[in-house]
């Protein structure tokens, strides 16, 4: 999904690399739009794909969520579980390791979360989502949030950053199954690499499955 994508590494190796570069990469706060985006949702199952560190997944857990976390890095996933053990979730939260590429979590959810699912490494992103919408129960929510422009990433990376209508072209859902909530690109301004504000545009895909029974819809062959 880049156009100078590394490929002397694997996923894992990648991402284990760029976590141990320092004690914390992000943040530790939940990501604005899966707040707004959920307060309002009844809580049940949440899968939270691409967990990173875990901020969202303790911030689902806090509020009553049963969450599956996901990700390739087992330094992130264990501090993911570090950061839910000092929030008193712990309980809440099934702390799973997966290259997306290779396997998928098993399991019907309530809520699907894929939040900047972007690497510098090969990553079958379309075929990733069309995943997490068979994996969604009816009457639960897709959300998909990712990077609109290249402001703030790191020198030389070119990421391939689809819009909302290409995201939700590329998950190929069944008519009259589901509902868009939301579809639009809003900016935020964040820390860049250097340490200094950049202004970024991102974008975010919110759908309701209205109809159907969860896995019914082909899922990507695995290798």
């Amino acid at each position: 999904m880049t156009t100078d994508q590394q490929t002397d590494v694997t996923a894992e190796e990648f991402w284990d690399t760029r976590y141990g570069s320092g004690d914390r990469i992000w943040s530790g706060d939940p990501n604005a739009v899966l707040v707004r985006e959920v307060s309002g949702l009844a809580t049940g199952h949440a899968l939270d794909l691409g967990c990173g560190e875990g901020a969202d997944a303790v911030w689902l857990a806090g509020r009553g969520w049963q969450v599956t976390a996901v990700d390739v890095s087992r330094i992130a996933l264990a501090r993911g579980a570090e950061q839910a053990e000092s929030a008193g979730v712990a309980d809440r939260i099934d702390w799973q390791q997966h290259d997306l590429a290779v396997s998928f979590p098993d399991g019907v959810f309530d809520l699907v979360s894929a939040h900047f699912l972007h690497s510098e490494v090969a990553l079958p992103r379309d075929e990733i989502l069309r995943s997490a919408a068979a994996a969604v129960a009816p009457g639960g929510v897709l959300l998909v949030v990712g990077h609109a422009s290249h402001g703030g990433h790191r020198p030389g990376v070119h990421l391939d950053l689809p819009t909302p209508d290409e995201v939700l072209a590329g998950l190929r859902l069944p008519p009259g199954a589901w509902e868009v909530l939301r579809s639009e690109e809003h900016e935020r301004t964040t820390t860049g690499p250097d340490g200094l504000p950049v202004t970024r545009t991102d974008n975010t895909l919110k759908l309701r499955r209205t109809a159907g029974r969860p896995g019914t819809e082909d899922r990507p062959a695995q290798p």
